[in-house]
């Protein structure tokens, strides 16, 4: 038998290092070749990395969290035979130590029988749930790995939508201290704090937001637009549409974005802080902000500029899934000029988005809601809805702001406009 050192690759141009942010293997268990041994997170994606030979795991890089160098060591496999890498070209993981008990993060562990039933029927604060439920609940890694970190049985756990549990599941329980719903706040149903330790995209999120708001003097913009022909455009397209994907407001609101920017190529832009230089793009790369399980991600709508609503709707879809799926490509997340950031029905009166550095505007349309205006000495039914710009006052001007908002707002309330050459 031999050992064969599995080194990082190089996952994509100019990454350095990337994150440890899931182990789907400890030391002593049996691989085979192509296994999937863990997930590694870059700047842009997280990439599954799987075991070239087949045998018996005897060192890891170290911990979920942990930044591994490409052309590091990542794991050591024994091997059944002797296609192993030489002694010179194999040495042992210097910062790593085969333990004498499983890492303190482990992926859920194979069920070998059923979990023994609660002791006792009183409510219990929530205790740590034995792996083999979870195996057939529906849940993303994220969810798994987020329930295992703070002890909560996914079993025990009701989804809000469908049968896929999701973070806001989770949330959910938490707050409620069980699967059955809520109990009014009771000194014995107190539970102990829980550190959760901020690894994969959770730390990017939080390293691109702080950098962002440490960096950038934002500012925001709020007006209101009435959509009601938006709206009723939206709902004749819709019911004539055939084999052509459903039409959301987003489309719109990106067609009326590409078509305004020629005038104010301010706005189109990314500034690069270190050479002092604004670079104001010609071609629209949008980018999308996309909640997922594992949190905000913002693929990318190349040369949107180019594309019609309905293709519009069909890239919106396309894109939004992939990230879901966690199968968008690094190329797919990177790249984009200005990004629109949507809440859909969720949005609020307003919000206040932070710029996605180092474009320098982010755009966010708000809830539609239906008030009565007056036109003239009558009062109608209207749609309105808030629209949302955040600007990096080092490139952009509030009148700058105002006065590109009043461009959207001509075109959205005027929708034939869209369609216009």
């Amino acid at each position: 038998m031999a050992r064969f050192t599995f080194r990082l690759p190089d996952i994509g141009e100019g990454i350095a290092e990337a994150e440890i942010v899931a182990w789907h293997v400890k030391v002593g268990d049996r691989v085979e070749e192509d296994q999937q041994v863990a997930d590694m997170m870059t700047d842009k994606a997280t990439v599954e990395m799987e075991s070239p030979v087949s045998g018996i795991v005897v060192e890891l890089a170290g911990e979920v969290g942990d930044q591994v160098a490409i052309g590091a060591a990542l794991i050591v496999v024994e091997t059944d035979g002797d296609a192993a890498e030489s002694p010179e070209a194999a040495p042992a993981l210097e910062a790593v130590e085969a333990p004498p008990a499983p890492p303190a993060v482990e992926p859920p562990v194979a069920p070998v029988a059923p979990p023994a039933p609660p002791p006792a029927p009183a409510p219990e604060p929530v205790t740590a749930a034995p792996a083999a439920s979870h195996r057939n609940i529906l849940a993303s890694p994220a969810v798994r790995q987020r329930a295992k970190d703070l002890g909560i049985d996914l079993s025990q756990v009701k989804a809000a939508e469908g049968d896929r549990i999701r973070h806001a599941d989770l949330d959910a329980f938490l707050r409620y201290g069980s699967a059955q719903g809520y109990h009014a706040p009771h000194a014995s149903r107190a539970r102990e704090d829980v550190p959760v330790k901020v690894i994969g995209m959770r730390r990017k999120i939080a390293e691109n937001m702080a950098a962002s708001k440490r960096a950038i003097p934002h500012f925001t913009y709020v007006d209101e637009i009435d959509v009601t022909a938006l709206e009723e455009m939206r709902a004749d397209l819709n019911a004539n549409r055939g084999a052509r994907p459903k039409l959301t407001m987003l489309p719109f609101v990106i067609a009326a974005i590409c078509r305004t920017l020629p005038d104010f190529p301010m706005l189109n832009a990314r500034y690069d802080d270190e050479a002092g230089v604004v670079t104001r793009h010609g071609r629209v790369h949008m980018g999308m902000a996309t909640q997922t399980d594992a949190g905000l991600m913002v693929p990318v709508i190349r040369d949107a500029q180019d594309l019609n609503v309905w293709q519009l709707a069909a890239e919106i879809t396309r894109l939004a899934e992939a990230a879901r799926t966690g199968k968008a490509k690094v190329e797919e997340l990177s790249g984009s000029t200005i990004t629109i950031t949507s809440l859909g029905p969720l949005g609020g009166i307003a919000t206040t988005p932070v710029i996605n550095k180092p474009e320098v505007a982010i755009i966010g349309p708000n809830k539609i809601v239906e008030r009565p205006v007056f036109v003239g000495d009558d009062i109608v039914r209207a749609k309105l809805m808030n629209l949302s710009i955040s600007c990096d006052h080092r490139v952009v001007d509030g009148w700058d702001a105002a006065s590109y908002v009043q461009a959207l707002r001509k075109l959205l309330e005027t929708p034939v406009l869209l369609f216009a050459d």
